[in-house]
């Protein structure tokens, strides 16, 4: 029977051999533990050196699909100020041409008012017109026409006296113009008093200028020696001394 070498609680005493073995074994487990105890980190380290090392790839898709989308919207919301710009003009044009149209119906009806009234008073200056064409008509019918002789100047005189309110007549009047001046317009006194004292008597009824002046009859010449203005002032002054020219029988 074999003697038992091993001793409990005794190691065999190892050769020098067995202990590089040993040593070698320990080292190589210790190198494959400590690969065993740290692989995530190994690996970690070599994808980010791979991930930073690598080109970083986006893709073009989503951003073409919102530059797309914008675009959209943008020309959307043209479309739609330009559709606003286009109603505006639209309703502005519509106001335009219904307030160019009430005007026209304005102006349309101002002329029927206006035109029965225009009418109106072209029909009434028109017979204004006939009437007063009528009147100068008549007027120049009735207009007397007096004969340039000593019986057309005492008729006319009498006629302007009767609008005046003169009394005085034919007879009254012809016999004095005969007793002062014979029917001469044109005589003058120079030897009675009023030729002395430098205002001598004129015309048909002998009339000094001063009497002339003072009772001189609108409507009548100026000047003294004019037969109707001569006898129409001497009758208005013989009715203001007198009562008339027919109470006359001398100088007066």
């Amino acid at each position: 029977m074999t003697k038992n070498t091993r001793t409990p609680g005794h190691s065999p005493k190892l050769t020098k051999l067995h202990k590089l073995s040993i040593a070698g074994v320990a080292t190589l487990g210790a190198a494959t533990l400590a690969f065993s105890l740290a692989p995530n980190h190994t690996q970690a380290t070599t994808n980010d050196a791979a991930i930073s090392a690598a080109p970083v790839a986006f893709s073009q898709q989503p951003i073409k699909n919102v530059q797309a989308r914008v675009t959209d919207q943008q020309a959307g919301a043209s479309l739609k100020t330009q559709a606003i710009e286009a109603k505006k003009k639209a309703a502005d044009a519509a106001a335009a041409t219904k307030a160019a149209e009430n005007v026209r119906k304005v102006q349309a009806a101002s002329r029927s008012v206006q035109r029965p009234a225009i009418e109106t008073i072209a029909m009434k200056t028109v017979a204004m017109k006939t009437a007063t064409t009528k009147t100068y008509a008549t007027k120049a019918a009735t207009t007397k026409t007096y004969a340039n002789n000593l019986d057309g100047w005492i008729r006319q005189s009498l006629d302007i006296m009767k609008r005046r309110g003169i009394p005085g007549s034919y007879n009254g009047l012809h016999r004095n113009i005969m007793r002062e001046s014979s029917g001469n317009p044109m005589a003058i006194n120079g030897w009675d008093i009023n030729a002395i004292n430098g205002i001598p008597s004129k015309g048909l009824l002998q009339v000094i200028p001063p009497t002339f002046k003072a009772y001189h009859v609108p409507g009548t010449s100026w000047n003294i020696y004019d037969p109707v203005a001569n006898i129409t002032a001497a009758a208005n002054y013989a009715a203001d001394k007198y009562g008339s020219m027919d109470n006359v029988n001398s100088a007066y």
